[in-house]
């Protein structure tokens, strides 16, 4: 831009617009020049929104000092720069600099319409993010921009025929309004998906291990039959790898063609394939660096000569060997492959050349992503500690039990080197959180209580400190329940962790007609638990209980005789005594668990066991004992479905010549228990009075339930079906009839859906006899908080 001083015709004005501004630059200046001025005054023109301190900051010169040739581009340049103006025009009246200024419009208002596939509100903070919301400079380049980008996201939705119109409309006071108008069109679904060149396998074998499909009936929830690019590379390298596993050393991709129908609608996907020749491993050599332990890395390859060649297998060899140097503090050890090919014998020997790099330690722990969890809560589950030699064992464990402790949806630990420092590296701990509050809500139906109602609200790390606060609530015409937990995980620095709990249990007969009496058990316990390995734990406690039995007039017999006693109904002899109205128990609580699952929600493999003992102490009325036991066992039966195995075992009895309380039978049905049969029904008997169930004081419950993944969702974890196998009772204390056993089978599923966890289960019993009570269909659903 040119700025010169008139001889004759007063100011000669010179307007240049933005997108010629360098080129008329040029040429003004090569045409004509000024000689430098002193400026006397600086005038601003045309500005509304700007404020003049703004323009003259980006004005080279100030009054009283010379302007020239050189500054006044400068300037014209630099207010073009800010992007709030549309048109620069400089001009000279005199000794006086006119600044004329052409504003861009301002942006009164953004709304876009005719979206269904994002919500609209999400759409317009991310156009606000982008620099399009209210009060903003609008520049067409950063909406043409944000245009691109939300056709983009549609596109990778299937959406291929989507089209994006937007309306400027001018406003008063240099303003417009925009308006984004969305055209989504139909999803594009995959139609036909053919393979060509496999001769090993057939098409719908490799078809299955891709996660693109054709439509499915679930293809609602999983998306599988919509394009995508990297859907499509990770398809490509799923069956790469499963050919590579194989023995296909060779496999390669051809080529893929993607077609889109005219309509946009319909995609077809088709995949050249080049299988080659099967290979056989005949071997394996290490060389580099082996830190004098060949032997040792030698015994951790999983394949031995003569086998097929499996890449799975090698990659694993591989990753055994890196995680041994990691245990032994080579952060960054690298260990890679050199295949050595013989094609006519079809065999295959490999080199895995060891690099270590230096030994390091840990500087420091650095933890991120905790907004509202605090980080001791998260150091104190790390194993891998400060200033000690990194060990890549002591890192994954201390990643699981951060993981365990449910508060997080994703945690990420991470070395990151040291600059300047080749021997240190700093660990990045990043977690995301999720909420840590439940509420779950039980619904089961019954011919004896209509409406069951289980309820629970607990907090799992409140206020971020870990500590856990519980409130559960069970009712139904028959019994109701409610009891206060409040858990420090950490009551000492070891990991000692303390329980309180409150409890009171209600059972009234006389209001469902179902006999002449209430029980009610009021409770205060104090539970401590001990850490002694990373999987095992003892637990220890006491709690106070008080019960009262409320008789009238048409007891059942059994209450009768719990607070009168047992009498010989022809001598009337006193053959046990009774414990009255009210009786009071002190209980010794001792138990031991064992985690060894690889997820607490929806384990895949491990084990979980506890093994519990109850017994009350001499200070109290009430004498008895109860042992428990259950036990979980998962184990993956391929990639995609698991096996589990279930037992629950109780057993209870009187200790000396007291006898044993009734209200502390066991009891068998339902949910968690024998499915397909009524809640708390199965036993040796029924109440002749009240017609409930008696309970028994032994308990053999056995489970065995398969998970499968829903057809079209893939190995998703969050929603699965499960076909199931009971069986189980309760006994008298005379002993176990394997003959009253009771069996059930059936299917259901399991959702973590985004209001929490959801199951349905739907059960047959098998081989009913006439007294039993039958429930088919249980639910159960929670949310969280």
């Amino acid at each position: 831009m040119t700025l010169f001083r008139p001889y004759r015709h007063g100011a000669l004005r010179l307007a240049i617009k933005p997108l010629a501004a360098a080129i008329m630059a040029l040429m003004v200046h090569a045409a004509v020049a000024f000689e430098p001025f002193t400026v006397s005054d600086i005038r601003i023109e045309g500005a509304q929104r700007t404020e003049p301190g703004t323009v003259f900051n980006y004005l080279p010169v100030k009054v009283g000092e010379r302007f020239t040739q050189e500054q006044s581009d400068e300037a014209v340049r630099a207010l073009f720069a800010t992007g709030f103006f549309r048109d620069v025009r400089l001009e000279v009246d005199g000794t006086v600099l006119v600044v004329y200024l052409e504003e861009r419009p301002a942006i009164a208002s953004v709304d876009v319409t005719g979206t269904k596939e994002f919500e609209k509100d999400a759409v317009i903070k991310v156009l606000r993010d982008s620099g399009l919301g209210e009060a903003r400079i609008f520049d067409r380049s950063l909406l043409d921009r944000a245009e691109q980008e939300l056709k983009r996201q549609y596109l990778s939705r299937g959406k291929y025929a989507v089209r994006i119109t937007t309306t400027m409309t001018p406003l008063p006071r240099n303003r417009v309004g925009l308006v984004l108008a969305v055209d989504e069109g139909e999803t594009a679904r995959i139609t036909d998906i053919s393979i060509v060149g496999n001769r090993a396998f057939s098409e719908k074998e490799l078809r299955n291990q891709m996660s693109l499909s054709t439509p499915t009936w679930m293809s609602w929830y999983t998306k599988n039959d919509q394009y995508a690019r990297e859907k499509l590379a990770a398809d490509i390298e799923t069956l790469r790898s499963y050919y590579l596993d194989r023995g296909y050393l060779e496999f390669s991709l051809e080529s893929t063609q993607v077609s889109i129908s005219p309509g946009k609608e319909d995609v077809h996907l088709t995949l050249v394939l080049k299988e080659g020749e099967v290979f056989t491993f005949a071997g394996a050599t290490l060389g580099g660096d082996l830190l004098g332990r060949e032997a040792e890395l030698k015994a951790l390859l999983s394949m031995q000569a003569g086998e097929t060649y499996s890449g799975g297998k090698l990659n694993d060899s591989t990753k055994r060997m890196t995680d041994r140097l990691g245990e032994l503090g080579y952060a960054f050890a690298n260990v890679s492959t050199v295949p050595n090919i013989d094609r006519a014998k079809r065999t295959v020997t490999f080199q895995l050349v060891v690099d270590p790099g230096p030994r390091v330690y840990v500087r420091k722990i650095n933890v991120s992503g905790n907004i509202t969890t605090r980080d001791v809560v998260i150091r104190r589950e790390l194993r891998q500690y400060e200033n000690a030699w990194y060990d890549a064992e002591r890192i994954r464990l201390s990643k699981v039990r951060v993981e365990r402790l449910g508060y997080f949806t994703d945690v990420k630990v991470d070395p990151s080197p040291v600059p300047g420092a080749s021997d240190q590296v700093d660990l990045n701990v990043t977690v995301t959180e999720q909420r840590t509050g439940s509420l779950n809500l039980g619904f089961g139906f019954s011919t004896a209580d209509k409406l069951i109602l289980t309820a629970s609200i607990n907090q799992q790390n409140f206020l971020g400190t870990g500590k856990s606060l519980g409130l559960s609530l069970n009712t139904s015409r028959v019994s109701r329940t409610l009891s206060i937990a409040y858990t420090d995980p950490y009551y000492t620095a070891d990991g000692v962790s303390r329980t309180v709990e409150l409890y009171t249990r209600t059972f009234d007969g006389a209001e469902l007609s179902l006999g002449d009496y209430s029980l009610r058990s009021t409770g205060f316990g104090l539970r401590f638990g001990i850490p002694y390995t990373e999987v095992d734990r003892v637990s220890m406690g006491l709690s106070a209980e008080n019960s009262r039995v409320s008789l009238g007039l048409n007891a059942p017999e059994r209450y009768i005789q719990y607070v009168y006693g047992v009498y010989d109904p022809v001598t009337g002899e006193l053959l046990e005594p009774g414990y009255g109205t009210s009786s009071n128990s002190l209980l010794a609580n001792l138990a031991w668990s064992r985690d060894q699952r690889d997820s607490p929600i929806m384990p895949n493999r491990g084990r979980y066991q506890v093994a519990t003992l109850e017994v009350t102490l001499p200070v109290g009325d009430l004498r008895y004992y109860r042992l428990g036991y259950q036990d979980q066992w998962y184990r993956p039966l391929n990639k995609d479905i698991t096996l589990g195995l279930f037992a629950d075992l109780g057993y209870g009895g009187a200790i000396g010549t007291t006898q044993y309380p009734t209200f502390k039978n066991y009891y068998a049905g339902g949910i968690g228990s024998v499915r397909g049969y009524e809640t708390s029904s199965l036993g040796p008997g029924v109440d002749p009075v009240a017609n409930t169930p008696l309970g028994g004081q032994i308990k053999m419950i056995g489970s065995a339930e398969i998970s499968v993944p829903i057809f079209g969702t893939g190995n998703d974890r969050s929603f699965r079906s499960f076909f199931f196998f009971d069986a189980g009772n309760v006994f008298p204390t005379g002993g176990v009839d394997l003959g009253e056993l009771r069996y059930s089978a059936g299917f259901g599923l399991t959702w973590i859906s985004p209001i929490g966890p959801m199951k349905f289960s739907y059960g047959f019993p098998l081989g009913r006899k006439p007294e039993d009570r039958v429930q088919h269909l249980q639910f159960q659903v929670g949310t969280g908080f």
